[in-house]
């Protein structure tokens, strides 16, 4: 899932291509996308292209007023395309969800691989009207995001870290990648409870959320969108890396498969050592 540095250097990526353009055409071969009716995605049309932002992980292009605010989810992505065809792609057919025309013959695809779609599109006037966008936290690289604001979002918390790094309602942004890197960094169990932590580890985990995100932002700043996600895959330490040494302390990277996701850490680093059974409930075997 692209997380808070993709989605933001969409939105950069965006700025220098769309912004300044008018809408020509939307094409929409994949109507389950749409989440929103009133406005209809063809009240784009003839309206300027006039900011490209970003919300959490929610891509927010600004149409003179105008909101189309797009959710990735797993599996979606945006394909920008100097020249596209003039026929609209077939309905219901390949993996082109939704295509924006601008007027100069560029635009971009929004797509989505696999069977599972969970991409989502908005059609607003103002993106808090997006439910997503409504009930998101504090965004990590925000002057908001302070040490204070961060120890009081743990205070308290029975949840392990891994679940509340991830809860966008906490923080916005942080996803499933770059939290298992953070955690890597301060050498902490994804299990560990979030309450537990202690004060010393609480902000060394605030300084590694922010210094993970800019690192990764700084990679990603001037790539192509086509890029995107082969440059975020080359900067991760843990993520997607079970079964290979750990570019710290050498031990293999394990895993903790869940039902549609996993997560990956170094048991030297983070557990003393120790395998976390690799179940849903899992603890630290004793």
């Amino acid at each position: 899932m692209p997380e808070l540095p993709e989605v933001e250097a969409l939105a950069t990526f965006l700025r220098a291509r769309a912004v300044g353009r008018v809408v020509a055409r939307i094409d929409v071969p994949g109507m389950h996308v749409l989440k929103t009716y009133d406005p209809p995605p063809t009240s784009l049309a003839g309206l300027q292209v006039t900011a490209a932002t970003r919300h959490g992980t929610f891509l927010d292009l600004d149409v003179d007023g105008l909101h189309l605010v797009v959710h990735f989810a797993r599996a979606g992505w945006l394909q920008w395309r100097d020249r596209l065809p003039p026929a609209p792609p077939r309905m219901g057919k390949g993996p082109v969800a939704l295509r924006v025309h601008l007027d100069d013959g560029s635009g971009f695809d929004l797509t989505e691989a696999g069977t599972r779609k969970g991409l989502a599109v908005y059609v607003v006037r103002d993106p808090a009207d997006v439910p997503g966008v409504a009930r998101l936290g504090v965004d990590p690289l925000s002057a908001q995001f302070t040490l204070e604001e961060f120890a009081g979002l743990l205070a308290g918390q029975r949840g392990q870290v891994k679940g509340l790094l991830t809860d966008q309602s906490h923080i916005a942004g942080l996803g499933n990648a770059y939290s298992d890197e953070v955690l890597w960094e301060v050498g902490l169990s994804p299990f560990k409870p979030a309450g537990n932590i202690s004060a010393a580890d609480v902000a060394r985990l605030h300084a590694a959320i922010v210094d993970v995100l800019r690192t990764a932002l700084a990679r990603a700043e001037g790539q192509a969108a086509a890029s995107l996600k082969a440059e975020k895959k080359a900067g991760l330490n843990v993520h997607a890396r079970a079964g290979l040494p750990c570019p710290r302390c050498g031990d293999t990277i394990r895993e903790v498969s869940f039902a549609d996701k996993a997560l990956q850490y170094c048991p030297s680093c983070q557990t003393d050592g120790k395998p976390l059974a690799d179940r849903r409930l899992s603890r630290l075997l004793k």
